[in-house]
């Protein structure tokens, strides 16, 4: 079987039906110009008969593009197919994506069709979209509450009809991963020549697993991952991108495949999409969260301090992080602290020092939540400058802040008993004081 995985990057297509997310074609080709950095191999940039301005961007991110295939989703008809075929055509690599629902509420109730009419519709968009690119792709919409016999005969009469890549959606992330990877299994063993094309799979989050989904898929023959940025998608999104391409590099000896995708750059694309799109990324999410290699607790960063594999499977540096992030906080412990403020530049001449720091510290964290570099500085200072700061104490402070007046501080300090004053206008009572 094939090692190589393709990541199939759907954030411009898929990842934009996020409610608010919409790009302009100038944003689109900002991020796909980066998902090409990162090494995706395929690109959906949209949905051509979308709209004209869908249809203008895939057209100019198909002629930036030198070193990603660049797709375009069409429905199954002649309008969607020749739209996406006219989106695509400057590309160096061009694929056209079409899609027809098999699962019988999607037939009955939303295309009205028969089964028979369905096949047909598919393989004519397949043969129409092979005028435009050898590169043609079917998905079966809703496959996941398809029936496996109608699912076989579709895809053996796309394969025949010349489709290079069939993809199986859990379109309403319905499934389990047991069950997909068992649909995949069974699809692969059942469909005749299964061997001459590509199986792939694009799962929904609606119950959270749409990574656990998409990589049972692959044990199972899956060799592309229809997926996105952040895990962006329709409605509870999509499979996570980053979740995907690091269970597969981090646990090769379970899925037995790599990708091309280099990892250094999954942070700085996250980033640029959170920022485009508005979307925040949560800190606890995988891979890319702000906490995602950040470690709070004290017997957590005792470890990683001595050695990183204690508590850590990836390297932050692989995903594109400057480094592994210890938070400190309550549960920090003294080990963390030491190596904090050796960081910057501080070193305690003995254990005491350490300790009447660190016992300064736990007194400090129980009262705020995150304690900043600025307030170790101030806590190890403390014991040095005890003369100083006998000497010096605040006697008083007003500040002064009106509606058309500047605002205006008045200090009084006490330098070992001799009273100093001062007065000064500011930008703000902040910047007087």
């Amino acid at each position: 079987m094939n090692d190589r995985l393709i990541i199939f990057d759907t954030t411009l297509r898929d990842g934009e039906q996020s409610p608010g997310a919409a790009m302009t074609r100038d944003e689109k080709l900002r991020i796909a110009r980066q998902l090409e950095r990162l090494g995706v191999d395929v690109i959906e940039a949209g949905f051509a008969a979308a709209s004209p301005g869908d249809a203008e961007a895939i057209r100019d991110i198909s002629a930036a593009i030198k070193h990603a295939t660049v797709c375009s989703l069409a429905r199954a008809n002649e309008r969607d197919v020749r739209a996406a075929g006219e989106a695509i055509r400057p590309a160096a690599s061009g694929r056209i994506h079409t899609f027809i629902a098999t699962s019988p509420i999607h037939m009955e109730k939303k295309l009205r069709m028969q089964p028979d009419q369905v096949v047909e519709a598919a393989v004519k968009a397949v043969k129409l979209a092979l005028e435009y690119t050898d590169n043609v792709e079917f998905s079966a919409e809703d496959a996941v509450r398809s029936e496996i016999d109608f699912l076989c005969r579709v895809f053996e009469a796309l394969i025949d009809a010349g489709a290079k890549t069939l993809n199986v959606p859990d379109t309403v992330g319905y499934s389990v991963p047991a069950q997909w990877g068992e649909r995949m299994r069974q699809l692969i063993e059942r469909v005749p020549n299964a061997d001459k094309v590509v199986w792939s799979t694009h799962c929904h989050n609606d119950l959270g697993m749409a990574v656990a989904n998409s990589l049972a898929a692959v044990m199972n023959g899956a060799r592309q991952v229809e997926c996105t940025i952040n895990g962006l998608g329709e409605r509870a999104g999509n499979a996570s991108l980053e979740e995907i391409v690091m269970a597969v590099k981090t646990r090769r000896d379970v899925f037995g495949c790599d990708t091309r995708i280099d990892a250094t750059q999954i942070v700085p694309t996250s980033r640029l999409v959170s920022q485009i799109t508005g979307y925040p990324v949560q800190p606890n999410k995988a891979i890319v969260g702000a906490n995602a290699f950040a470690h709070e607790s004290g017997i957590h960063q005792d470890g990683v301090l001595k050695h990183r594999e204690t508590y850590e499977i990836m390297r932050a540096e692989d995903v594109g992080w400057s480094h592994n992030k210890l938070t400190l906080g309550k549960l920090s412990g003294r080990n963390a602290l030491r190596n904090r403020l050796q960081e910057l530049g501080v070193v305690l001449d003995s254990e005491e020092a350490l300790n009447a720091a660190f016992a300064r510290f736990k007194e400090l964290a129980d009262k705020k939540r995150d304690v900043f570099d600025e307030d170790l500085l101030a806590l190890v200072a403390v014991d040095a400058s005890l003369d100083a700061c006998d000497r010096f104490k605040l006697v008083s402070l007003r500040v002064c802040s009106e509606t058309g007046e500047t605002p205006h501080a008045h200090i009084v300090l006490s330098d070992g008993g001799r009273e100093i004053r001062a007065d000064e206008f500011g930008g703000g009572p902040v910047d007087a004081a």
